[in-house]
């Protein structure tokens, strides 16, 4: 920085003394010759520092760059303090640095005679604004509400006040907190195997750290290992010791988020068991099978029978037909037939029969329809037992005959 130079002050001391002046405010001088003492131009030197400033100066202190989370405030600090000899008109600006430097940088807020302007854009326009309400009397510190990720960047305080001048510079970073993790499972949880649980964030600014505790225990088993960066979490030879609940947080600079997870410890069932209840299992199954098919069986023999009776009921309830006159080989009775004489059977009753027997067959005689409907019953009888009875066929051309004379 230019220096200029101030002439050399003799105290009455003796202490020759010789101050330069640096761009903003004065440095503290330099004992050029000490005639008394050492000790007494220290104690000068200390002075001047202490209170000596006499020109405009930034005082404000702390980091010189600051990470706030997306969506909250922010205050950037900027407080100055003037000399007796800044009687210029105070001048304050608050600009944004390109981080480009052929391009210019932006003009957000200004303070000049006594007046506020606002010259940003955009989001930033309605969320940045002095913190003072008089920016004037020493404190030209900005907040910026509701952070976006565009209002990351560097800014810088630039105080003036003639003919001091000093300037502050702050660098702000928004970061995303993590999002609330999600806690799974990969692997069985029976006893003896391995699995791991896997821990992961989908939103947040990195770096993202991930650490696993078990419970309210700082230290985990000594057959579990972890992850911090992928956020997993191994186990080998899983036991009843490192069942329970586990609790995963991910973390950065900006927030902080947990998930859990219950972790249990299954035994292997018996496999004794498990062959037995199979065995049985099966033995019923065939048991079942068995007894459906039996009914099916059932079923269709029953059905079977119906369809046979029904069957036969038709063909006993069907009249033969009495408009078609008789055939001959149905009206004239085998040459056998005739050849033999009847039999005493069929020529005369038995003795307790012989009284209505001879009524009815004398009254049948007399009506040819009782006659055809006699000899067509004994044919009709003999051809549904599918045998050919010589007395039928006597009887029913006999019964033909004698209702041809009865007419």
């Amino acid at each position: 920085m230019p220096e200029e130079e101030i002439p050399r002050f003799r105290l009455t001391t003796g202490i020759w003394f010789k101050m330069s002046r640096f761009t903003g405010g004065l440095s503290v001088a330099r004992c050029c010759h000490i005639r008394p003492s050492p000790a007494l131009c220290c104690v000068l030197m200390l002075y001047l520092h202490a209170g000596g400033t006499v020109a405009l100066q930034v005082t404000s202190t702390g980091p010189q760059t600051m990470q706030k989370a997306l969506g909250e405030s922010v205050i950037l600090g900027c407080e100055y303090s003037t000399g007796p000899s800044d009687v210029g008109e105070l001048d304050i600006e608050w600009t944004m640095v390109s981080p480009d430097i052929t391009q210019k940088d932006q003009l957000i807020l200004s303070f000049m005679g006594g007046t506020k302007y606002d010259h940003s854009t955009g989001a930033l326009a309605e969320g940045v604004d002095f913190v003072a309400a008089d920016p004037s009397q020493g404190d030209a510190s900005i907040k910026i509400s509701s952070l976006a990720a565009s209002d990351a960047g560097t800014y810088q305080c630039k105080v003036k006040k003639g003919p001091g001048v000093d300037t502050r510079k702050v660098t702000l970073v928004v970061l995303v907190r993590p999002s609330e993790p999600k806690c799974k499972l990969v692997g069985s949880e029976k006893v003896g195997g391995a699995l791991s649980l896997q821990c992961q964030s989908s939103e947040g600014s990195t770096p993202l750290s991930y650490i696993w505790r078990k419970g309210s225990e700082e230290l985990l088993p000594s057959n579990v290992t972890q992850n911090s960066v992928t956020g997993e979490l191994f186990i080998t030879n899983h036991s009843e010791s490192t069942q329970g609940m586990y609790v995963c947080e991910v973390r950065n600079a900006v927030g902080i988020e947990r998930c859990r997870f219950r972790l249990q410890a299954i035994k292997p069932p018996n496999r004794s068991g498990v062959i037995v209840g199979t065995f049985v299992g099966g033995l019923l199954l065939v048991l079942l099978l068995l007894l459906f098919i039996w009914f099916l069986f059932c079923l269709w023999d029953k059905r079977q029978s119906e369809k046979e009776d029904l069957a036969n009921d038709v063909r006993l309830d069907v009249p033969s037909p009495l408009s078609r006159p008789p055939s001959r080989a149905l009206s004239r009775p085998p040459s056998w037939a005739l050849s033999r004489p009847p039999s005493r059977a069929l020529s005369r009753p038995p003795s307790w029969a012989s009284g209505r027997r001879s009524d009815w067959a004398h009254s049948s005689f007399k009506n040819p329809s009782i006659t055809r409907s006699l000899a067509s019953d004994s044919i009709a009888g003999s051809f549904s037992t599918g045998r050919k009875s010589p007395d039928s066929w006597l009887l029913g051309a006999r019964l033909e005959s004698r209702g041809s004379y009865a007419v």
